[in-house]
C-alpha cells in the first residue's frame, strides 16, 4: 500500500496484471497530477472499488492524466456479512458525518431514510443533487481511508418503504438482521447480534462462503417515532441498545459499525 490513492472506473482493474500499463485520467487525473502532485517514479494506489488494490509506478504525467506499471496487486475477499447504514436525513449535515465515518470504518453500504421527525426534507428535484452528494462523500471517505470496496449510495426509502424493505429483507432466503437503534431496546446491540449468530453458526466465519446482511437503522436528532418503532419491529427488525447514554444522529451509526464488525470478526 502507497501513501496516495486513486479511483478507476468501476471494474477498470479486471484484467490487470503484474506490468500491465494503467492510464488515470479526468477529474481523477487531474487531482493527482496537478492537485496531489504524483511525478514520475512516484509509486501510488489505484483502486475500482471491486476490492482489487492495484500499487502502480507512475511513468509520465500530463497537465491532467498519468500513465503507470502495475507493481503488486492485492485482492480482498468481501466480508460474508455485509453491513447497511440506514441514516436518517439529519440538519447540519450530520447524515452526510454518519456516511463518512462509516465508510471510513468499513461499512458495505448506505442509504438515505426520509423519517417523520427529520427537520431536512428531499423533494424530487432535491434528491438527485443530494444523492450526489452522498455519493461524492462516499467516494472522498474511501480514498481517505485507502478502502478496495466502494460502498453502495441505495435510494432514499420513506418510512413506509423502509418498513416494506425490511419486511422483504428478513423473509428472504439470505439471513438478514435489521436492528433499530433505540432506547426502547431491552437487549444490548452486542446481545442482539450473537444471538444471530448463534442461529446462524455458518456466519461467525468471516471469510466463509456463507452471506448474510446487517442493517443498522438510525435516526434523527428528534428521534424514531413510536409509530415508526412499530411499523418497523411489525416487519421484522429488532430493536437494540447502544450503550447508555444517548449519541448524535452523526455517532450513533458508526459507533454501532464498530462493535458489529468487532462481533462478526472482520476487525
Amino acid at each position: 500500500m502507497s501513501n496516495q490513492c486513486f479511483f478507476l472506473p468501476v471494474g477498470e482493474l479486471a484484467d490487470a496484471r503484474v506490468d500491465t500499463e494503467l492510464s488515470l485520467d479526468g477529474p481523477e487525473g487531474h487531482h493527482a497530477v496537478t492537485v496531489k502532485r504524483v511525478h514520475a517514479g512516484e509509486l501510488i494506489d489505484l483502486v475500482d472499488g471491486t476490492g482489487v488494490r492495484a500499487v502502480v509506478e507512475v511513468v509520465t504525467t500530463h497537465k491532467s492524466s498519468l500513465t503507470a506499471v502495475v507493481r503488486a496487486l492485492d485482492v480482498e475477499a468481501a466480508p460474508a456479512v455485509g453491513i447497511t447504514l440506514i441514516q436518517a436525513l439529519a440538519k447540519g449535515d450530520r447524515d452526510l458525518q454518519a456516511v463518512e465515518s462509516a465508510v471510513e470504518l468499513g461499512i458495505s453500504a448506505v442509504r438515505p431514510w426520509q423519517s417523520d421527525r427529520a427537520i431536512v426534507r428531499w423533494n424530487e428535484a432535491k434528491a438527485s443533487k443530494a444523492i450526489g452528494k452522498w455519493e461524492s462523500t462516499v467516494l472522498a471517505a474511501l480514498k481517505q481511508s485507502r478502502r478496495t470496496f466502494l460502498p453502495e449510495v441505495l435510494p432514499m426509502l420513506t418510512t413506509s418503504a423502509l418498513a416494506k424493505d425490511i419486511e422483504e429483507r428478513t423473509g428472504s432466503a439470505t439471513p438478514t438482521l435489521v436492528l433499530v437503534l433505540h432506547e426502547r431496546g431491552t437487549a444490548p446491540l452486542a446481545q442482539v447480534i450473537d444471538q444471530w449468530l448463534d442461529a446462524n453458526p455458518a456466519l461467525r466465519d468471516a471469510k466463509g462462503t456463507t452471506r448474510g446482511e446487517i442493517q443498522l437503522v438510525v435516526g434523527p436528532e428528534g428521534g424514531i417515532s413510536d409509530a415508526e418503532l412499530e411499523k418497523f419491529m411489525a416487519a421484522g427488525a429488532k430493536v437494540a441498545l447502544l450503550g447508555q447514554h444517548v449519541l448524535r444522529a452523526s455517532t450513533a451509526g458508526p459507533a454501532a459499525l464498530v462493535l458489529t464488525r468487532h462481533l462478526l470478526g472482520q476487525l
